[in-house]
């Protein structure tokens, strides 16, 4: 027997240096150099990546800080509260990003900036309660929350950047199994339904584009095809036509409705993870358990129809 592959082993592999983490072998990429700019534009990704993947109107500018958190301190109505904390959450995110833009202008005009300094720790505190708040705020599906997306500016500002770049292939490999979760999941439901015949080879190449995708950095040059080949394998997997006869039965006809909202959403669920590199453990939960119920719905109805 081989030997097991350690976490963090770097090899070449078909021209393309990848990394082994748990089970996969994700494209690795250099760090940028551990500077304060370096962060800066690190936490700025991170930020555009946070607000396009969560709920509308939180992204409130950090100068509106105050005003963000009397509203949230004055709600007393539970939902009301919930929306406010999430809109304080994104100020603070927001006032975490400016402090550490006027550092690093300072840092480029000569000043000499200190870790421990009044405005780090300001800004270090403005991303530890965000991050808290951020709990509460749900992910532009508004099935969950993706805390990760929330951690992961802290993680950045509290430890080296290597180090945060390994953290990263960890999700990315978490990420990775639950797209394999899903699409397998999917073809287990309705490969076998004579509704949907042949619908695993879309499957097959849609989780292996969403690979792609999901290990791939949005600067890399590859990031064109590998994009095109996402959204088309995704089209493609959500216009599956059933296999239907002539004048189909009602019980049949919602077999088929039930059938293609389902592909759809197992579509959407791997586009959402896919873009986010994080999972999403309850919907991924939630959907398995509807395809479950589907294909013993499916199999009732086929098992029960006379041979031909």
């Amino acid at each position: 027997m081989s030997e097991p592959v350690p976490n963090g082993t770097v090899r070449v592999i078909e021209r393309i240096r990848r990394v082994y983490y748990d089970g996969y072998w994700i494209k690795a990429y250099d760090p940028p150099e551990d500077t304060l700019k370096a962060k800066r534009r690190l936490i700025e990704a991170l930020t555009r990546r946070l607000f396009n993947h969560v709920e509308h109107g939180i992204n409130i500018p950090g100068k509106r800080l105050k005003e963000a958190r009397l509203a949230y301190d004055s709600e007393t109505d539970p939902q009301r509260r919930r929306v406010k904390g999430a809109m304080l959450a994104g100020a603070l995110f927001n006032r975490a990003a400016d402090i550490f833009t006027t550092l690093v202008q300072l840092q480029e005009e000569g000043v000499e900036v200190q870790q421990d300094s009044t405005l780090m720790r300001e800004c270090g505190q403005c991303l530890k309660e965000s991050l808290n708040l951020g709990k509460h705020v749900l992910h532009i599906s508004g099935d969950e929350g993706i805390d990760e997306l929330w951690g992961e500016p802290f993680r950045a500002f509290s430890i080296p950047i290597e180090a945060f770049y390994e953290s990263r292939y960890i999700k990315i490999a978490q990420t990775l199994r639950d797209i394999d979760r899903i699409a397998a999941m999917m073809i287990a439901t309705f490969a076998p339904v004579p509704l949907f015949h042949g619908i695993d080879k879309h499957v097959v190449q849609f989780s292996a584009a969403a690979k792609n995708k999901c290990e791939t950095l949005r600067t890399d040059e590859h990031i064109f095809d590998l994009w095109a080949d996402f959204v088309v394998a995704s089209e493609h997997l959500s216009a599956f036509p059933p296999h239907l006869a002539s004048a189909p039965v009602p019980e049949l006809m919602q077999l088929v409705t039930d059938g293609r909202n389902l592909i759809v959403q197992g579509t959407e669920l791997v586009g959402y993870i896919t873009r986010a590199r994080v999972t999403m453990p309850k919907s991924t939960r939630e959907y398995i358990a509807r395809c479950e119920r589907y294909g013993e719905l499916a199999r009732a109805y086929f098992n029960n129809q006379p041979a031909p």
